[in-house]
């Protein structure tokens, strides 16, 4: 890892960057091809409808990337209920057009899955292709794990099978895979607070909320 790699809080200008960064990162994927399978598409589509979910992380949680803009994570506060992005249905078909159901399905499928206690939702952590295997993953993950230990909640993100021992490293244990209809797995992991700390019940229920959002860790 480049010994000078700094991280800062997101702004509001940064919407669009970070928006890019996981658009690009996720371009790629199985994920990527099964929520826009064409691939002159997919990377707009992506970014535009990421741009809706980070600027809601900035009301309803937080952004934080490397000062070069080349990795980024995003994630929300659930201490309790959230609201959906503002006109977010419309905003959705906007963004995605025909494809605006398989990103609703995705957030349906992934919500059922998280937990209802108060807990920080790691939702993206993404590193742009070209500076991939840098380090700058991990050094996200680091600033991560000392920001939700300090606030001694459990934190729950999902990724891809690939990143599972990376995740691993930083506390995350892994929950039943997700398959998602014709598409690839996606595996929940839960990262729990350190043992000496108040933790919340290690158990995950049904949401009682109807606010979703999408998740995907690269």
């Amino acid at each position: 890892m480049d010994a000078d790699l700094r991280i800062r809080a997101g702004r509001w200008t940064d919407k669009d960057a970070v928006a890019a960064v996981i658009a690009d990162a996720l371009h790629p994927t199985e994920l990527g091809a099964w929520l826009v399978p064409d691939p002159g598409q997919r990377r707009r589509v992506l970014a535009d409808v990421l741009a809706i979910w980070i600027e809601h992380a900035m009301f309803f949680g937080d952004i934080y990337l490397t000062h070069d803009l080349t990795a980024a994570a995003v994630g929300f506060h659930r201490y309790r209920p959230i609201p959906l992005p503002a006109n977010y249905g419309i905003r959705l078909t906007d963004a995605a057009g025909e494809h605006a159901g398989r990103f609703t399905l995705l957030d349906h499928v992934l919500s059922a899955q998280r937990p209802t206690e108060p807990h920080y939702h790691l939702a993206f952590l993404a590193v742009t292709p070209t500076a991939q295997h840098a380090g700058c993953g991990r050094a996200l993950l680091a600033h991560h794990r000392s920001r939700v230990d300090r606030i001694d909640l459990p934190s729950w993100t999902d990724t891809t099978a690939d990143v599972h021992d990376l995740y691993a490293r930083y506390g995350y244990i892994a929950r039943p895979p997700i398959a998602l209809p014709d598409g690839p797995r996606i595996h929940p992991m839960r990262r729990n607070p350190p043992p000496s700390s108040n933790a919340w019940p290690q158990a995950a229920a049904p949401p009682t909320s109807t606010a979703h959002s999408p998740d995907h860790v690269i």
